[in-house]
């Protein structure tokens, strides 16, 4: 299944407690296992005023469903076409 990059405008999100995010955690958990196998969340990184989250999903629409159910921002999907590290340098 395709990889997706979601991008989530979320003012202060670095500000956001440990509470707080584990709050968000349990919420996107919840939408997840109500929507079956089809959705993966893999991981996701917290900025100053936006979340990068990292999803496995069978097409662009599954993310949006799960953002929109969930009460989340999604304000940019972007699928994953290759990925590259240090090791892809030798």
């Amino acid at each position: 299944m395709p990889k997706y990059i979601i991008e989530r405008d979320i003012p202060n999100a670095g500000a956001l407690t440990n509470q707080d995010l584990q709050g968000i955690s349990q919420k996107s958990c919840s939408v997840l296992n109500s929507m079956g196998t089809k959705i993966q969340w893999i991981e996701s990184y917290v900025t100053d005023d936006k979340v990068y989250c990292v999803y496995i999903a069978p097409d662009e629409a599954t993310i949006k469903a799960h953002a929109e159910q969930g009460g989340f921002p999604a304000n940019r999907i972007s699928q994953v076409r290759s990925m590259i590290d240090p090791v892809s340098a030798e």
